[in-house]
């Protein structure tokens, strides 16, 4: 979707920074959404980039862990990762790929780097699920760079589609509970490009390479190197590079508007259902 869209401007309602952290075995990386500044944003529960050219922030990896109630959404831009799940799972992210994971009722698994050197750089993303959906059986969406789709909807911009739609093109990840959007943009330097929010969606646009300004007139706001614009305000969104030109990710979601019980790596809706959550681990029913 492109050139003139008949509707209200979006704008940046708020701005975010990442904050340095670390997880798993001490991989270094950046939380934007699940700190203290934005502790979630419905449906989206957090959200780390990690980025670096240095093994010893990432060689550790992160080691088997468990999961319930959520999902979690790994983009690799470069690297290779390897995962593994204590149901016989396994498989390899490599640059480009995604794996959109339906934790549901409960698994434990890894995700170790494969290899020791070179740069380790993408995204991982947690997403709610309803109530109803929660204790579902667990299950993955994952496909190469080569199964997500790639458009040029203007001179100077380019899309890959991992979820939602560009025109007439659709992104392979399908969960209707939440009915994601998620964009990789590119946009060459003084490039503009507008697109159509879905609507009734939580969005955000966070820039990982370059800057660009989101809105337009007197909603207009720059956005710097990792900073993130919580969108707000309408469905047209205007987007212009800076003079370096920009890369960003766009990601909408439904908001399900349902109680957050969450500790760690567990996501329920009472503080009861959470503590089954730890008991059930524990005793070796995920």
């Amino acid at each position: 979707m492109s050139a003139s869209i008949e509707s209200a401007p979006a704008h940046v309602i708020r701005m975010v920074r990442g904050q340095a952290t670390s997880d798993g075995a001490g991989v270094r990386l950046t939380r934007v959404i699940g700190g203290p500044a934005l502790p979630e944003l419905d449906p989206f529960l957090l959200l780390d980039e990690f980025g670096t050219d240095k093994a010893e922030d990432y060689i550790a990896g992160f080691p088997s862990h468990p999961h319930r109630g959520f999902e979690t959404v790994t983009y690799m831009l470069d690297g290779r990762m390897r995962h593994k799940d204590n149901h016989g799972n396994e498989g390899l992210l490599t640059p480009g790929s995604v794996q959109w994971m339906t934790a549901g009722r409960g698994l434990v698994h890894s995700e170790m780097p494969e290899q020791e050197s070179g740069r380790m750089r993408g995204f991982q993303l947690w997403v709610n699920l309803p109530a109803r959906e929660k204790m579902t059986d667990p299950r993955y969406q994952e496909f190469a760079p080569e199964r997500i789709p790639v458009v040029r909807p203007a001179d100077g911009v380019e899309v890959k589609v991992i979820a939602g739609r560009v025109g007439d093109t659709v992104g392979p990840i399908v969960q209707p509970a939440t009915d994601p959007l998620y964009l990789d943009i590119a946009l060459e330097p003084g490039v503009a490009w507008e697109y159509a929010l879905p609507e009734g969606h939580n969005a955000f646009a966070y820039v990982f390479e370059g800057a660009a300004t989101v809105g337009d007139g007197d909603g207009a706001r720059p956005l710097e190197t990792h900073a993130m614009g919580v969108l707000g305000g309408g469905s047209r969104l205007a987007l212009r590079a800076g003079s370096q030109g920009a890369r960003l990710i766009l990601v909408a979601g439904i908001p399900l508007r349902e109680p957050v019980a969450r500790h760690g790596p567990f996501v329920m809706n009472t503080r009861q259902e959470l503590m089954q959550a730890f008991v059930d681990f524990q005793e070796g029913r995920f």
